[in-house]
């Protein structure tokens, strides 16, 4: 089908877009305007890409909530252990420290080849700590009804709390 010749006015902004289009596509000006009016005039035709677009975007939406989640249970992970690790370990005497740093160095060179063979395998321990409890006890993951009960309680023989209790509704521990 004969192309037919169409005359248009543009803004002097536009012609300077579009001839830098035109230059980097190292195409004719005629053609790039041809294109843009043919989709405006007929979205349907791109409709397939859009909605393959609209199903990327939902994946990655869940992507993204997945590592939200992994993340938040990572870092109150590691803020539990830390404050409990406080809270019971008592600091050590000047003649065992040099023996302490040695064991401490030793086991974290063997957590850290544990930390690498997790992350060079798809398995992640929080994935299977969650699938565990969701499937041997799934009430851990309702709330509990009394806000007031104590989350850790124990005695180390002597009477003294060997584990501190999380009091409520602040988190931070007491020997009570």
């Amino acid at each position: 089908m004969p192309k037919q010749r169409l005359t248009l006015s543009f803004s002097n902004d536009t012609i300077e877009r579009l001839t830098m289009v035109a230059n980097y596509r190292k195409g004719a000006k005629s053609a790039i305007v041809e294109e843009a009016v043919d989709r405006y005039l007929n979205p349907e035709k791109r409709r397939l890409l859009d909605d393959a677009t609209l199903r990327r975007l939902d994946t990655m939406s869940r992507s993204l909530s997945t590592i939200a989640r992994d993340g938040a249970i990572a870092t109150e992970t590691l803020s539990l252990f830390v404050r409990y690790f406080l809270t019971i370990t008592p600091p050590l005497p000047a003649p065992e420290q040099d023996a302490a740093r040695a064991l401490g160095r030793q086991r974290f060179e063997v957590f850290v080849a544990q930390v690498g063979r997790r992350l060079a395998s798809d398995q992640r321990l929080v994935s299977e700590i969650l699938e565990s409890i969701a499937a041997h006890n799934p009430d851990l993951f309702s709330k509990p009804d009394d806000e007031t009960a104590p989350v850790a309680n124990g005695a180390d023989g002597d009477g003294a709390n060997a584990n501190p209790v999380i009091a409520p509704n602040t988190g931070e521990p007491s020997h009570a």
